[in-house]
Formats: structure tokens, C-alpha cells, sequence
């Protein structure tokens, strides 16, 4: 358990990361909210004082607006899931975000009841870069060299011009799961076995 959102301080819960500023839509003036709001403002708006509203992330966190791009609106109480699943995996690094993006949108997790361990639990691989076909490619030997390490070793040491490895079709079978993010303008392959 962290005490990233611990309000015994102040009244009001405070954000540890930056989880960049957000859009809105006040329901009681029927207008859009002037200006971005930051976590930290979003988790304390006051619904019945302000005004009835939903907001969204404006785009300068890539990470919290992929975790949230197939979502309407966000809320305070995601902000504070997401900060304090954050705080326990260590960092607001784009692995966690990626890794968590991979729990809620393809294990069907709930933010609000994604835990770290469940996120550390997940068996999945991570490649970066700048082109998804350079990604397949390294992701599929890499993954060929670690789950079968003899027909590997076999292919690699073999002397046959015809025995050629498909990395596509390695990565297309059902037995992985894989995922093409874009984050900061970066490529990412996000590989889970099945």
C-alpha cells in the first residue's frame, strides 16, 4: 500500500504524478470548462458546487490518454487508481502505462481494481522502437530464441537456404497476443503469451 493519495494532510486527495491536464464539460453553465484542469483539480472538483461535469485528458500525458482513449470521460476516482497503481509499481515510466494498458483493454481489468501484482503477473514482453515492422521482427526472434530454445538453435546453425523463419506468421499464431501502441510518437509491440 502506498500513501501517494494519503489525505490526512489536507482535506482533499493530491495526485503524486503528473498526470498531465484535462478537458471538461460543465453540465449547470452547458459550456465547455475554460481552462485544463490538472489531476489534482479534476479529483477535487465539487460536482454539486461547481457544476455537473465530465472531462477528458487533454493529450500532453501520452500514457494517461492511452489508457483512456476508449473511455467517454474520466474520473476522479480513476486518477486516483491510476496514481496510486502507479505509485505501487515504482514509477509513471510508459513500460507501467503500457503494462497496465495491456491489463485494462485486453485482460478486461478494472482500473479501480487493478492491483501491482496483478500488473507484474501479467506475462508479457515490451518492444520499442521507431517502426512496427522493425518491432516484429526483433520481437519474433527474440521471443522464437526464448520459448523454443532448440528449434532455435537448430534454425540458426542450420546450412539449408529454404528453411526460412516467418516472423509474421510466428507472431499471427494463436498462441500470442499482440498489441501495436503508438505513445510520444514511439512505437511499441506489446507480446502476451496465450
Amino acid at each position: 500500500m502506498n500513501f501517494c493519495n494519503d489525505t490526512a494532510a489536507s482535506d482533499q486527495p493530491k495526485i503524486c504524478h503528473d498526470l498531465g491536464t484535462f478537458e471538461g464539460f460543465n453540465f449547470r453553465t452547458q459550456s465547455p470548462i475554460q481552462k485544463n484542469l490538472t489531476a489534482d483539480e479534476l479529483v477535487n472538483w465539487d460536482h454539486d458546487r461547481q457544476g455537473e461535469a465530465e472531462f477528458w485528458p487533454a493529450g500532453d500525458n501520452a500514457g494517461v490518454s492511452l489508457l483512456f482513449s476508449k473511455k467517454s470521460a474520466v474520473t476522479g476516482g480513476e486518477l486516483l487508481a491510476l496514481d496510486s497503481l502507479l505509485a505501487d509499481l515504482g514509477d509513471d515510466s510508459t513500460a507501467n502505462f503500457l503494462r497496465i494498458y495491456y491489463a485494462v483493454s485486453s485482460l478486461g481489468e478494472e482500473l479501480s481494481r487493478l492491483t501491482a501484482s496483478k500488473v507484474e503477473d501479467c506475462s508479457l514482453q515490451i518492444f520499442e522502437g521507431t517502426s512496427f515492422l522493425d518491432l516484429r521482427k526483433e520481437a519474433a526472434f527474440e521471443l522464437f530464441e526464448l520459448y523454443y530454445p532448440e528449434e532455435y538453435r537448430v534454425w540458426e546453425k542450420s546450412l539449408c537456404d529454404g528453411l526460412i523463419f516467418d516472423h509474421d506468421r510466428f507472431l499471427d499464431s494463436p498462441c500470442w497476443s499482440v498489441d501495436e501502441v503508438t505513445l510520444n510518437g514511439a512505437k511499441a509491440l506489446i507480446v502476451a503469451a496465450q
